[in-house]
């Protein structure tokens, strides 16, 4: 990926948000005190979190190139999800804009095929909760993949990822301030799963497109905005 822009303006940034971020990237409790197998390298936690921000993607955990590079969707797969979104890598990375937090804010290894392994089970009761708190102007979730559909959906997630997805207009239409659209992964290796949806791509991206939209800046100068 092209060398982005990363705007760091204190006004999405208030302390209190600052000193949680802080804690955050200092956490170590999957491989100090994991629940089961400890994590098999150095945490680094990646999340960027925004009091101003409307727009939250919740993925699933950072993969390699992300643990590499501290940003989250530095990879192909961010690549698809801003093309879904309608949005630049500039704009991806203004948190003003757009928050990112997965439910695990560590890589989790791989597993034996050489897969990533699901988001750490300690992350998302540590501090989930706090952080929603803490970023008060999201009004629109994107859950990336089922561990995101399970915790902002609750019961409203259906046994699948794919039967969640398949109810996107219900789950929508939901009553309360924050909408949730639940997504799959943008992972070059569900383009099986979306080719055999055709309308994912006819239906949901547009309105996801839409969505976003509503949310962003309408000032042509405002695509790139200055510290």
């Amino acid at each position: 990926m092209n060398e982005v822009a990363t705007f760091e303006d204190a006004a999405s940034r208030p302390p209190a948000l600052a000193a949680l971020e802080a804690e955050i990237a200092a956490c170590r409790i999957c491989r100090d005190t994991p629940q089961g197998r400890a994590l098999p390298h150095e945490p680094r936690p990646v999340v960027r979190a925004s009091a101003t921000a409307r727009i939250l993607v919740a993925g699933q955990a950072p993969g390699t190139r992300v643990h590499a590079s501290g940003l989250p969707f530095t990879d192909a797969s961010g690549d698809r999800l801003r093309d879904w979104m309608g949005v630049t890598a500039d704009q991806f990375y203004d948190r003003r804009l757009v928050a990112v937090a997965a439910m695990g804010f560590c890589f989790p290894g791989h597993d034996a095929h050489g897969g990533d392994l699901p988001p750490r089970r300690e992350c998302a009761p540590a501090w989930r909760a706090r952080l929603m708190a803490a970023q008060p102007a999201i009004d629109l979730v994107l859950a990336v993949g089922r561990a995101a559909q399970v915790w902002h959906l609750g019961s409203d997630a259906a046994a699948t990822l794919s039967d969640t997805v398949a109810d996107w207009r219900r789950i929508l239409a939901r009553p309360g301030r924050v909408q949730v659209l639940p997504l799959p992964h943008p992972s070059w290796r569900n383009s099986g799963w979306l080719k055999r949806r055709p309308w994912f791509e006819a239906e949901v991206i547009p309105r996801l497109r839409e969505l976003v939209a509503e949310r962003l800046p309408h000032a042509p100068e405002s695509t790139v905005l200055g510290n």
